[in-house]
């Protein structure tokens, strides 16, 4: 055996090297690398041809080829005796036999090379390896020498154990290690060693906070290595800190209307008595709640206060403890509905925005406009009190009459172009329909609404683990229908499914489109339907209008017009009776005839 210097260009290829498959051109390039930054620091093994005309490689293909192709003219190479099998048993032995160095002598290897002045970088190129896994070997030297002596003789913790250990200090690895210790050719129990150093992170892709606050309370941050490369890795042990931090950054940037609320016992935002959360795109009036979750991240939601109410008397059936308090609690329900008490509120929320950019956005035709005002003051959260038998004064909900405003001219006469009008209806019909489950319900006229302008298109997607989990086990496995989902055996993995699922497509549960259902619709018809001109409120022996209805019992539909639209003074009727209560002639032949009218009525309401 000798060491000589050859022309690397000028060795052969063994026809019997056992390592016949071709390297990748990742690695390749890595050792192509390393040799031009060191040169060859093992010298490939040659031998002399039995017809002595040149040299065999025995072992070291890919270094000589990757030296050829770093342009070293001459390299280092150890010339052996031939043997009779062209070295196959030599090959084999090395390739089989050798074995990588184990984490610990790695790391020893790479800090003597730092001492020596060796960057992190240098280090990374020379072996082939990225600065990340230099860096993380470093964190061997945060381990404690007696642990390191054990993980030397291959016991080897894993990577995620080794981090935890690794970010103890010395003292507490300590005191685990000596409660810990393995008996002679026992292995470690490495989880329960991790899990006496196991300490809560908060990590800083969760701070809300600033680095002027972070400063200010302390906070040093270290770096997981171990964690993917492609996030913000960087955390700190010092909870209360952190907490503190973020509990000042929230009383910081509180929104108006806005409180700070604590988590209850199942991890949701504890909100004020009777408040009412508000899933979907929250009002002007809604209020926010800022919170720590238990990751101790910032989050909100929002809800909304009931309405303060005047104290009614005690025949109310409305009053607390009336006869309508209890009214809608189906205390003999035995089995948990498809959709729960919460679902309904959710999509309640849900159908009422996608109701409300649905008038926004979406085309209306006039005619279906003018049907939708009809169907909205028909909601049952629509109250309108009439003055007329008593101070002949209109009371009616100051959200409706500023919508009105655009509409009266400087003479005070209705005056406006359709393109306003159109506005002020959407407008209108906004704040007249929803579909929410509390007092101001509109009723099925919102679904129907909602379903003639096509609101379902404009319904969130539902597939959320905060709807799903409102959903009993048959109604969520068969939302599972016309998907790749297959439900699971545990009600929480057919849910956690469903969301991933859902999280590239929408989904809206059949129970939140906007289509009444047909029994429903037939029995609202049926009990609303008007017979003739009756009207339910009157009394028996006054008739509709203030005059005597025609033979037929009905009124005529033709002098039927829009009282906001025709001029004051209308005059009185001829058996006395105030205008109030008479039937309005056509919108052309009042605005004719003038000279008759009474100046002592206003805008068709006569005084009585």
């Amino acid at each position: 055996m000798q060491l000589m210097k050859v022309d690397p260009r000028a060795l052969k290829d063994n026809p019997d090297n056992t390592r016949q498959s071709k390297s990748t051109p990742q690695a390749d390039a890595l050792l192509l690398a390393t040799i031009k930054a060191v040169g060859v620091i093992q010298p490939p093994v040659i031998f002399a041809e039995a017809s002595g005309n040149g040299y065999v490689i025995e072992a070291g293909h890919r270094r000589t080829r990757m030296a050829i192709a770093a342009g070293i003219e001459e390299i280092d190479v150890i010339v052996v005796e031939a043997a009779n099998d062209n070295g196959a048993m030599r090959s084999m032995i090395e390739n089989i036999a050798r074995e990588p160095l184990n984490p610990v002598d790695q790391w020893r290897g790479i800090e003597r090379l730092v001492a020596l002045g060796w960057t992190e970088e240098a280090i990374a190129i020379a072996l082939a390896l990225s600065v990340r896994q230099i860096r993380k070997l470093r964190l061997l030297a945060n381990v404690l020498p007696a642990m390191l002596d054990h993980m030397a003789k291959g016991d080897m913790p894993s990577e995620q154990q080794l981090r935890t250990i690794s970010a103890a200090s010395l003292h507490e690895q300590k005191e685990v290690w000596k409660a810990q210790k393995p008996k002679k050719s026992d292995t470690a129990s490495w989880w329960a060693i991790a899990n006496g150093l196991t300490k809560t992170r908060m990590f800083a892709r969760d701070a809300s906070f600033g680095d002027d606050l972070r400063q200010a309370y302390g906070i040093e941050w270290a770096e997981d290595l171990f964690e993917p490369a492609d996030q913000d890795n960087r955390y700190t042990t010092n909870v209360e800190a952190f907490l503190g931090a973020q509990q000042e950054w929230m009383s910081s940037n509180l929104p108006k209307k806005g409180s700070i609320v604590e988590l209850n016992n199942w991890g949701q935002p504890q909100l004020p008595p009777k408040a009412e959360r508000v899933y979907g795109k929250p009002g002007k009036g809604d209020c926010t709640a800022m919170y720590l979750d238990r990751e101790g991240k910032v989050q909100s939601a929002h809800f909304r206060l009931p309405e303060i109410k005047k104290a009614k008397g005690k025949g109310d059936p409305t009053a607390p403890g009336g006869e309508d308090e209890n009214e809608g609690i189906d205390v003999a329900a035995k089995t948990r509905p498809d959709v729960t008490r919460n679902g309904l509120d959710m999509i309640g929320d849900f159908r009422t925005d996608a109701l409300h950019e649905a008038l926004a956005r979406a085309p209306i035709e006039d005619d279906t406009l003018m049907a939708l005002l009809v169907l909205a003051f028909a909601g049952q959260n629509v109250t309108v009190d009439s003055g007329s038998e008593t101070s002949n004064h209109v009371y009616g909900s100051r959200r409706f009459a500023r919508h009105a405003v655009p509409l009266i001219g400087e003479s005070g006469e209705l005056e406006f172009d359709t393109d306003t009008l159109r506005v002020v209806a959407r407008l209108t019909l906004i704040d007249a329909l929803s579909a929410r489950t509390n007092r101001t319900d509109s009723g099925i006229v919102a679904r129907i609404a909602g379903d003639a302008i096509g609101a379902d298109t404009y319904l969130p997607n539902m597939g959320t683990e905060e709807f799903l989990a409102c959903l009993s086990r048959p109604a969520l496995e068969a939302s599972c229908g016309g998907t790749i989902v297959a439900p699971r055996p545990r009600v929480r993995d057919t849910r956690a499914a469903l969301v991933e699922h859902f999280k590239e497509e929408r989904f809206v549960h059949p129970a939140a489109l906007f289509a009444p259902d047909d029994a429903k619709l037939a029995e609202w018809l049926a009990k609303n339907m008007e017979h003739g001109s009756e009207d339910e409120d009157a009394p028996a022996d006054r008739p509709i209008g203030g005059i005597e209805n025609g033979a037929d019992g009905g009124s005529d539909p033709s002098n039927e017009v829009d009282r906001a639209l025709v001029k004051p003074h209308v005059p009185e009727t001829e058996d006395g009776g105030s205008a109030a209560d008479t039937e309005l002639e056509d919108l052309d032949d009042a605005a004719a005839d003038t000279s008759t009218e009474d100046p002592d009525t206003a805008y068709g309401i006569a005084a009585e």
